[in-house]
């Protein structure tokens, strides 16, 4: 049986791979399990340093949230998330149920998935906006780390979101799952 391929911009055939074969390629040493990527509908994405504000911005909310939180809920931090056979993210911050183990997750138990952009703004707000949607992420958040904007992404569907809205520095972000959640970017 011929391996699955995708095809690149230039139109030439790449081999496609799958969760389970990139596990297998970690657990035999090919891949590193320190080196950063996703694997996008079977493409090996790299994905690249994290920057201060990056950091900065990502631990800032990560901390109200997980402040915000109750204890049937998990923040999760660069947590992967399984979302076909040939698709797993790893957003910078996640939330899902407590009662699952981080393998268990898929898309329609992420209640929230946060990106933050210091380098890959286009490709968070296309691509991979119309992955989490497809796959049923309950809302999804896209933070440009230069410019301290959000783009809340909600209404997931197989035709991408219902409703972008974009949230300035000065405005209150709130997240549908956890009430007493808020945030300002300019806070950061």
């Amino acid at each position: 049986m011929p391996s699955a391929t995708t095809k690149a911009a230039e139109g030439y055939g790449r081999r496609a791979f799958t969760v389970d074969e990139i596990a297998a390629m970690q657990d035999a040493g090919i891949i590193s399990e320190d080196e950063n990527f996703e694997l996008i509908e079977g493409e090996i994405v790299p994905t690249g340093p994290k920057y201060s504000a990056h950091e900065r911005i990502k631990s800032k909310i990560a901390m109200a949230l997980v402040r915000a939180c109750t204890p049937e809920l998990i923040v999760g931090f660069e947590t992967s998330i399984f979302l076909s056979t040939d698709t797993f993210v790893e957003p910078d911050i996640s939330l899902y149920p407590e009662r699952l183990r981080s393998q268990e997750v898929r898309g329609p138990d992420v209640l929230l998935a946060i990106e933050v952009a210091a380098s890959s703004l286009a490709y968070d707000l296309d691509l991979k906006a119309r992955i989490y949607a497809r796959h049923g992420v309950r809302e999804y958040w896209v933070v440009d780390a230069n410019e301290r904007v959000a783009f809340i992404h909600t209404g997931p569907g197989e035709r991408g979101w219902a409703c972008v809205t974009r949230k300035g520095p000065q405005e209150i972000l709130t997240c549908a799952a956890v009430p007493e959640f808020k945030f300002r970017l300019a806070d950061a």
